[in-house]
């Protein structure tokens, strides 16, 4: 494998797939290597607040990446817009817990990227659950009321 500092994405796709191995495997440091070594990147992680910059970012990965049970990503119902430095990808991520069968949740995700001197980088993650995932989710907590039931989609 390519040391990360050297990582050089020839594509947004190869980004993306960068991106969601990193997800699914829980690197941290693979995960940080596909953003942007610009200032103005932002992440919003669904139901959640607009983070900007590496450390906001990183930390966020950080908490999700060291929480999460293990996860397989399918994504679905991928459009896009791709121009010679920027990239728009529409994707629906479907996420599997353990080794369940059907996914547990999707979420709606618009990941954008930009052409850099060191390759595609992200510099726009967005992510927001779909109103079936947000229903599954409070189902679960008005079955299981006296349950911690705290999970994060991602």
């Amino acid at each position: 494998m390519v040391a990360i500092e050297t990582l050089n994405l020839a594509s947004a796709d190869q980004a993306e797939s960068e991106f969601y191995r990193a997800f699914q495997a829980n690197d941290l440091a693979a995960m940080m290597a596909v953003w942007s070594d610009e200032d103005d990147i932002v992440c919003i992680h669904p139901q959640g607040p607009r983070l900007e910059g590496h450390e906001q970012i990183r930390e966020s990965w950080t908490q999700i990446l060291q929480n999460s049970p293990p996860i397989r990503l399918r994504l679905t119902k991928q459009r896009r817009i791709d121009g010679d430095t920027i990239a728009i990808h529409y994707v629906n991520e479907n996420i599997y817990l353990a080794n369940e069968q059907e996914p547990q949740f999707t979420i709606h995700a618009t990941n954008v990227y930009r052409r850099t001197n060191r390759g595609w980088r992200i510099i726009l993650h967005h992510a927001s659950p779909t109103p079936e995932t947000l229903l599954n989710l409070q189902q679960r907590q008005s079955e299981d009321e006296d349950a911690d039931v705290d999970v994060t989609v991602h």
